[in-house]
């Protein structure tokens, strides 16, 4: 049976050959120790094979077995979780970028075909579909060829249909985008579906433009669509091999992020990526001592010949391979060292290219990657990752990634995430990551806050507080809006945004001001009766509104209608992150409701627990369970002068904060230990079960069914031993009970920011903040020996600080009850944060939060310290 391959060449092979031309002649023709011939040229039909010597012949070359193990022995595991929920959908395509020989891909369309129940009938196609996409139209023809005559090709019959793409990786990503395998982008998707069934959410599809107080048809949900499977067919891509590697890094960001995988969908990316591993490992995976590397490298000189018109121009006698690589840039290079002075001439041009002796040519490099690298490369693509396989030796990491519903890239990046989940331009307004935020940083965190309120509250919840002591859901998608438009209008010394009656409603929570008629107080009354709260509809006209208000202020400032100011910064500062910790407020409201009520969230992937589990259960524990540290002298807070705002005029480089950070004061801390990483579930669960129960109390984000624990999450609570290695969440007093048992105490605030200041690996190293994942995972120490930065899982951590005036506080002008109030000896300091704190609060080392030390329901964990 003959192979189908698609020629998808933009260009003809002319146009492609003279590309080539162009290329190769530009590159020798820089300066000497800056020529260059083209990677692509190692990759012609001989390299390929020469390739494969390598996979086979030299076991230095680490980074293909080490796939290999993982594909052998997790390929179902790997494309059950990159099917989740949904399964096999019929139609859906899984395009391989670079497939080479099919080696390790044979182990992945293998459990594809485990996947589909039956196979198909002669007059229907199999519901997937492989691609494989490479250079050489002949491999490409003998490897699928291969692969439909072996035993794997009969268990594919009627379920995996194997086809080629014969062109590059550009023109592959352009003829899925522009042909019959076109993926359509969210708007797209959208825009086919009913009217009202255009989101999966329960609350969204409520119609902005009735003011109907009848709640029958105000608050009424249509049925969504259960996936945006119903408009297209999932896209998987395959990117193995470390192919990344020979990327740029901004260029690897740049291409991952040109992907077609749309926001919020099912579709996927299983993408291989090499780690920083030893200096001399890495040299002898690209030099090994079979000379497979050699000989692969050298062929590239015949190609290059070939290519500008004579396959013998450059002699391979006067040319040696060499390598090196540097583990500072983490990077591989690959040369071509001319042994002695020497010159070709172009056959096209005649034009005469010199070469020095030892002069170096550069052919390829491999980008390796640290933790951090990855997390910064995987923000800024705009990826997340669904979940990790590692070789038995960590050399080795195999990522399933997804393009979610919105995320939150670096505070360094010069992009945002808009409200359909794509990466737009950022127009920064500060020089500061934590001064006035953009307003793509508004759209970022309007994304968050809508995808909660409108899409994980079902109607049913509304009216419903999902804990004691706190409002119905529906008081906090009012409060919100409410909030910005009453300080706009202070800060503008203009009306509030209509319905005005709004103000009164939703004030509840912003500080007294008696001499300022545009701040409320704090005691205003909410209803009692569902029927007398505001349509769900007309708050979220309100909260259109004042959006829209908050934009102008921006479009004023960029036209010079207004100056941006001091004041004005903070007022934008201060509103921002009100409405960001008012998300994770909600959702901590709404997990406990979670698996009875509070939908998951939508645009993410569904956690595979069991497979996650079995990885959680592989990582290293650090050696030595402590670290000790001090004496030291730690700075705590920073200097952020509120009342010179209105004379200040450095609000582009300013740094704002709330007012229990300024300012900056020092403390002595003496000499003490620390646990690694926080106490977790089952550790808290072996003092639980076996001291005396009346020391603690249930934590609040654990379930006791039929006798056994189970662990709250937003996708409803799972079993102690999925959840065993993640932080426990408990109240202080837990935590602190635990700590006397354990003959240790909770550290001072001074003592757990000196470990985070020498330990923490923050955002941009990995840690599970801002929304990376909706549930905790097990901290890190970064090394087994603990000798590197790490995370603490995902949450905010107790201190044993009263939360209280010390010397030089001055409570807000703008908002002065809110540390104020809570000066009141029942509050613990709190740092750090939790998996959905955004960046921006996360980062900034002096952001202080608080809790009642008895309070259940926060994300709050902690580790034990110890006296010396």
């Amino acid at each position: 049976m003959a192979v189908e391959i698609i020629d998808i060449h933009v260009h003809n092979d002319e146009a492609n050959s003279s590309a080539m031309r162009g290329q190769i002649v530009q590159g020798l023709l820089r300066p000497s120790g800056e020529k260059t011939l083209p990677t692509m040229l190692l990759y012609d039909e001989r390299g390929l094979r020469l390739y494969d010597d390598i996979t086979t012949k030299a076991p230095e070359y680490y980074l293909f077995s080490a796939e290999e193990e993982i594909l052998k022995t997790k390929a179902d595991e790997i494309v059950g979780v990159m099917h989740g929920t949904s399964g096999v959908v019929d139609g859906e395509i899984v395009l391989e970028l670079g497939a080479g020989s099919l080696r390790k891909t044979s182990h992945v369309l293998l459990g594809l075909s485990h996947l589909v129940q039956a196979p198909s009938d002669n007059h229907r196609s199999p519901p997937i579909t492989y691609f494989a996409l490479d250079l050489e139209k002949r491999e490409l023809e003998r490897t699928l060829g291969e692969i439909a005559m072996s035993d794997i090709g009969k268990n594919l019959d009627g379920k995996v249909a194997t086809k080629g793409m014969w062109g590059t990786y550009d023109d592959g990503l352009k003829y899925v985008e522009n042909s019959g395998l076109h993926i359509a982008t969210a708007t797209e998707r959208l825009s086919k579906l009913p009217t009202k069934s255009r989101d999966s959410s329960p609350l969204s599809s409520v119609s902005d433009s009735s003011d109907s107080r009848s709640r029958s048809q105000d608050d009424t949900v249509s049925s969504p669509p259960s996936t945006p499977n119903d408009v297209q067919p999932p896209l998987h891509i395959l990117f193995l091999g470390s192919s990344l590697g020979n990327f740029d890094r901004n260029e690897g960001r740049n291409f991952l992020r040109s992907l077609p995988l749309r926001p919020g969908s099912t579709d996927t990316i299983l993408l291989g990526l090499d780690h920083d591993n030893d200096q001399l490992m890495i040299e002898k995976a690209y030099n090994d001592s079979q000379n497979c590397t050699k000989e692969f490298i050298m062929n590239g000189l015949k190609a290059a010949g070939r290519a500008l018109g004579d396959e013998s121009l450059f002699d391979e006698d006067k040319w040696d391979y060499v390598n090196r690589y540097d583990p500072e840039t983490r990077r591989h290079e690959a040369f071509y060292r001319s042994k002695s002075a020497h010159a070709i001439q172009v056959p096209s041009t005649g034009e005469k290219v010199p070469f020095l002796e030892n002069e170096l040519i550069k052919v390829e490099h491999s980008v390796k990657f640290s933790e951090s690298d990855i997390y910064n490369l995987f923000s800024e693509s705009n990826l997340r990752p669904i979940q990790r396989w590692m070789d038995s030796d960590k050399k080795y990491s195999l990522w399933l990634l997804e393009r979610p519903a919105f995320i939150f890239p670096l505070l360094s990046s010069p992009h945002a995430c808009n409200t359909s989940g794509e990466l737009v331009p950022q127009k920064k307004c500060s020089t500061s990551p934590f001064g006035v935020p953009s307003p793509q940083e508004w759209e970022n965190l309007w994304a968050a806050w809508d995808c909660i309120t409108l899409r994980m509250i079902p109607p049913s919840m509304l009216y419903q507080k999902p804990i004691d002591l706190r409002h119905i859901c529906l008081f906090y998608l009012g409060h919100i809006p409410a909030f910005l438009d009453i300080h706009l209008s202070k800060l503008l010394q203009e009306p509030h945004t209509e319905p005005e009656h709004f103000k009164d409603i939703f004030e509840r929570g912003i500080d007294p001001n008696v001499d300022d008629p545009t701040q409320c107080h704090s005691h205003s009354e909410v209803p009692t009766e569902d029927e007398d709260w505001p349509t769900l509809s007309a708050i979220l006209q309100f909260k259109a509104r004042v959006r829209s208000r908050l934009l102008q202020i921006y479009d004023d400032v960029d036209t010079g209608k207004r100056t941006l100011t001091r004041k004005m910064g903070r007022v934008l500062w201060m509103t921002y992150e009100h409405e960001a910790m008012h998300a994770e407020t909600l959702l901590y409201m709404l997990m406990q409701r979670a698996g009875s009520g509070t939908l998951p969230p939508p645009g993410f992937a569904v956690p595979e627990w069991t497979s996650l589990a079995s990885y959680w259960d592989s990582l290293p524990v650090p050696d030595e369970s402590t670290v000790t540290l001090g004496p030291a002298k730690v700075v705590l807070g920073h200097d952020d002068n509120e009342s010179e705002d209105d004379v200040a005029s450095n609000v582009k480089n300013h740094e704002f904060g709330w007012d229990n950070e300024h300012p900056k004061r020092e403390v002595e801390v003496a000499e003490f230990r620390i646990e690694w990483r926080p106490v977790t579930n089952g550790q808290f669960y072996e003092v639980y079960r076996k001291d005396d129960k009346s020391a603690f109390t249930l934590p609040a984000s654990w379930v006791e069914k039929d006798g056994e624990f189970q662990v709250r999450t937003l996708y409803g609570p799972v079993p102690m031993k999925i959840a065993q290695h993640w932080p426990i969440i408990t109240s202080y007093d837990n935590l602190s009970t635990y700590a006397i048992v354990k003959g240790g105490r909770i550290p001072t605030e001074p003592e757990l920011l000196l470990f985070y200041d020498k330990f923490d690996c923050g955002y941009e190293g990995g840690a599970n903040v801002g929304f990376r994942n909706w549930h905790p995972i097990p901290a890190t120490t970064g090394t087994n020996k603990g000798a590197g930065a790490g995370h603490n899982g995902g949450v905010w951590e107790w201190t044993s600080t009263l939360f209280d005036k010390y010397e030089g506080f001055v409570p807000s002008k703008l908002y002065p009850g809110y540390s104020m109030d809570f000066f009141d000896g029942a509050h613990q300091v709190v740092i750090g944060g939790s998996y959905v704190t955004v960046p921006r609060l996360t980062e900034r080392r002096s952001v202080r939060n608080w809790y009642q030390r008895n309070y259940p329901f926060p994300w709050v964990g902690g580790r034990v310290a110890y006296d010396v």
